[in-house]
């Protein structure tokens, strides 16, 4: 058995990922890599086949998302550990040793994840993330997080108040970057499928948090990440992204479809009805608005 198992789910971005295996071999042996690839256009198992023969590779006939690929992925792994790792991450050479040496250590953690660094050089705060309550949710999409970045009352969204500097307790963080401990498997089951894109990592760690584990940002130990390379509606990646219209039109679809599966799946039951009335219609006008661009 080895100590952690990888698990990258690609979609068209051959070059991209051909890149993040390459830096996994240079900054980590104890491992097996595991490439769930949803059934890309470009090539892309073909390229893992020849270059990357270490690499156990899964190839998906159809695209049924995410949250299927990686339990998949998790099928095949052995890890005492599991990365979920994007094509577009890119870790640092002491990252994921750090990251496991730490878990070792702290057996109540059952997630954790690293800085997430843009191109820009600005810190991805999707990986510092609070849960989507109504109210994180509303004072993040009208704005107010943003004019009042260290509040605790108006950014529970990005957890802004937070010491960036030191490792802290967080909600939630994204699958481009995120250590599982296997036991947290036996706890609360697989992904939910019923998310194709986006939510199923905030469905995933809202459950693990229910379960009792602790969920850690680890700010010293950090990785590169292309964000959105491969849906393409990111200005972070647009000029690299091999997204086309349709990949694109199906991520802006799937961002709503997402709040409203999470909603009411967790929220629905504990808010008033009033509340979801408006949360819902809320979701509708967003969904509107997205199916318009």
């Amino acid at each position: 058995m080895k100590k952690l198992s990888i698990i990258i789910v690609n979609y068209n971005t051959k070059d991209i990922l051909r890149d993040c295996l390459k830096n996994l071999d240079k900054i980590y042996n104890d491992f097996e890599v595991i490439v769930v690839d949803n059934a890309s256009k470009d090539d892309s198992a073909e390229m893992v086949k020849y270059e990357f023969k270490w690499v156990t590779l899964i190839e998906n006939e159809n695209n049924e998302g995410l949250a299927v690929a990686n339990n998949l992925g998790f099928k095949y792994a052995t890890g005492e550990y599991l990365l979920y790792l994007g094509s577009d991450a890119f870790p640092k050479k002491e990252t994921i040793k750090g990251i496991i040496a730490f878990m070792d250590t702290n057996k109540e953690v059952g997630i954790s994840t690293c800085k997430l660094v843009l191109r820009s050089g600005q810190i991805d705060l999707d990986a510092h993330r609070g849960f989507p309550t109504p109210w994180a949710s509303i004072t993040h999409f009208i704005g107010l997080n943003r004019i009042f970045p260290k509040s605790k009352l108006l950014n529970r969204y990005f957890l802004g108040y937070q010491n960036m500097e030191v490792p802290h307790e967080i909600d939630m963080c994204i699958s481009h970057f995120m250590m599982v401990r296997r036991e947290v498997f036996n706890t609360i089951g697989n992904w939910d499928e019923d998310f194709f894109l986006y939510g199923e990592d905030v469905d995933f760690c809202y459950r693990t948090k229910k379960a009792g584990w602790k969920i850690m940002y680890i700010p010293q130990f950090e990785a590169v990440h292309y964000k959105g390379a491969t849906i393409g509606v990111r200005k972070t990646s647009s000029d690299i992204s091999p997204a086309g219209a349709e990949t694109k039109k199906l991520a802006r679809e799937n961002t709503v479809k997402a709040m409203k599966l999470f909603y009411s799946k967790h929220y629905k039951k504990v808010y008033p009805a009033i509340v979801t009335v408006l949360v819902l219609a809320g979701i509708k006008l967003m969904e509107k608005i997205r199916a318009g661009r």
